[in-house]
Formats: structure tokens, sequence, C-alpha cells
């Protein structure tokens, strides 16, 4: 369990949705960049915020967020 990490898929969704960064982010009202670090991984949403990603792109919040666990410590 240590080495479990909070993985998505938000980029590919948004994608396949055709959405660019700044729809989203104006979509659930956050900045372009926050949508960057969740994308990259680099910033974990708070429950209510992964629930409006989820929303805005039409997609269960399950298959947009999951755990990792093959994720390595750097």
């Amino acid at each position: 369990m240590p080495n479990e990490a909070l993985a998505n898929a938000v980029r590919e969704v948004r994608r396949a949705r055709r959405m660019t960064q700044a729809e989203l982010a104006s979509a659930v009202g956050i900045s372009r960049q926050t949508v960057v670090s969740i994308e990259g991984g680099d910033y974990a949403p708070s429950v209510l915020l992964a629930l409006r990603l989820a929303d805005a792109l039409e997609h269960p919040i399950d298959q947009l967020f999951f755990i990792d666990p093959t994720h390595e410590e750097a």
C-alpha cells in the first residue's frame, strides 16, 4: 500500500471530448494551470473538484480517478 498513488484519465477523457484545458477549467471554475497540474499528476483535487470534473466531462468518477498500485516514489 505505501507505493500507491492517485492516477487519473482527465487528459485522455478531455481530449476524447475535444475539449481544451481552458474550456474544462471554465466549466468547473478553476484555472487552466490547475487543469495542467491535475492532468500531470502533480495535484490531487478535492473530492468536490473531482466530482465537478467528472460531471463536466460526463464521465464516471471512478474511471476518471483511480489508485495506481504500481506508482514508485522518485
